[in-house]
């Protein structure tokens, strides 16, 4: 102890920018301490009664649980008709209601952010967050344009010029706004602005991510659009419905409504469901052909010769199953077996989107993302699932169904130079000379 004094003595006082930095630290430690202590101890938002006087007047006579019932039932059916309609509506309009809802539950999760953390004072962030979102869809929506409409990018020439640097672009764009950040950051907020730093790009991550992937399934068919995000309405609605009359076994701590039986429940139901809805929409090419652009005539296409994926095939069944059923083969579309896979997922893994943001909204004592719909909450309460969907779409139509595309080859082939095109064409003249096919097409003509 008094070797520890005597240094104490001899050493020299903290030179002044430690002080400082100790100053802050403690001042950001407070600002971002006060903050989280606030979030965990006053729920950001208070239940509010949301829904329509014309329902609150008609459901009067019902206990608090079956007006619930109502309300659900009566908006879920709203939001299916407005489903039908909008895919009735095309394909662009389904990437139009994408985007919007898209920025919706963007607006809903930074605005939790912005309550949360009482970042009212804060320089810029409002701004430098929309900021963010508009650069992150430029790079991801750009990509998209290249790809799908790559005729009309090369015929038009700022587009062109956009397209070959678009990467570059994206990369600037997301600089002035890094540096925009840096510049804005202010003594006594320095902890408080990069936790909104990185809460906006986590949510960039979830949604904007994710949402890109939902249009890029849309393009290979509205078959793999349509089927996924019906099976997480229907495993929502069935998994809903069989805990409302039948649910008695909590299923997890962080949802207390879900139940066993509603989650086993709306899984057969689901899997029965897709396997259907499958059947029925694999028969019209307009659900099964790839989305794509035609330049003759500046619109959307959907027609094409199916593929094997999507034409009926005879298949036999297990003898276990023989016997019960009294059927030895049975007729059905590939598709329908991928179907299964896709509703699987729906219902056994799908759900973990919704606990998770369960989780979320329980670690900042909310009920609900926001009050757009009555009886059901915001956008991100009804989309929690879709965008873990979306992302299985994708992972799976890449590892089992999409095979090498003739389209795109043809599509860089055509961008390099006449030199560069020759060769190309000698080699792949050799190359099929080399196997006999070449010679064997020229006897066929």
């Amino acid at each position: 102890m008094t070797e520890l004094r005597q240094r104490a003595a001899r050493e020299p006082d903290a030179a002044p920018e430690d002080k400082e930095l100790e100053s802050e630290v403690k001042i950001d430690g407070e600002t971002a301490s006060d903050s989280e202590s606030r979030a965990e101890t006053a729920p950001l938002s208070t239940s509010v009664d949301d829904t329509p006087e014309v329902l609150n007047r008609a459901l009067s006579n019902l206990s608090s649980r079956w007006k619930n019932w109502w309300v659900r039932g009566i908006l879920t059916l709203a939001m299916i008709a407005f489903f039908f309609i909008i895919i009735y509506l095309g394909p662009m309009v389904l990437m139009i209601i994408v985007m919007c809802v898209q920025i919706k539950c963007f607006h809903e999760i930074i605005t939790i952010g912005y309550n949360v953390y009482h970042s009212y004072d804060l320089p810029w962030f409002r701004t430098l967050s929309w900021y963010f979102l508009l650069c992150v869809n430029y790079f991801f929506y750009g990509e998209t344009v290249t790809d799908y409409f790559f005729t009309l990018v090369q015929r038009e020439e700022p587009l062109r010029i956009l397209s070959k640097y678009h990467r570059f672009i994206s990369f600037t764009l997301y600089l002035i706004g890094f540096c925009m950040f840096v510049l804005s950051l202010v003594k006594k907020h320095y902890r408080l602005q990069f936790y909104m730093f990185g809460w906006t790009h986590v949510t960039l991550l979830i949604v904007v991510t994710q949402s890109h992937l939902v249009i890029h399934n849309l393009f290979e068919g509205m078959i793999w659009f349509i089927v996924p995000i019906s099976c997480v309405i229907c495993n929502d609605i069935m998994a809903y419905m069989f805990g409302f009359f039948f649910g008695r076994t909590p299923l997890i701590k962080l949802s207390p409504k879900k139940t066993w039986e509603g989650f086993i429940g709306g899984f057969f139901a689901t899997v029965v469901f897709g396997l259907l809805l499958s059947y029925v929409m694999s028969g019209y090419r307009c659900f099964v052909c790839p989305v794509e652009y035609n330049n003759d005539t500046n619109s959307f296409t959907v027609d094409c010769e199916p593929s094997d994926l999507f034409r009926l095939q005879e298949y036999s069944i297990p003898e276990v199953i023989q016997s019960v059923i009294g059927l030895t083969t049975v007729w059905m579309y590939p598709f329908q077996i991928h179907s299964i896979a896709l509703s699987t997922f729906a219902s056994l893994i799908g759900p973990f989107g919704g606990f998770f943001a369960s989780g979320f909204k329980r670690a900042f004592k909310i009920k609900d993302f926001a009050n757009t719909i009555p009886g059901h909450g915001g956008i991100m309460d009804r989309f929690d699932c879709q965008y873990l969907m979306a992302t299985f779409v994708n992972v799976y139509i890449a590892s089992f169904i999409r095979g090498p595309n003739p389209s795109k080859l043809i599509q860089q082939f055509l961008t390099l130079r006449p030199d560069q095109q020759l060769h190309i064409f000698n080699t792949l003249r050799s190359h099929l000379a080399d196997k006999g096919v070449l010679t064997a097409a020229v006897e066929d003509e």
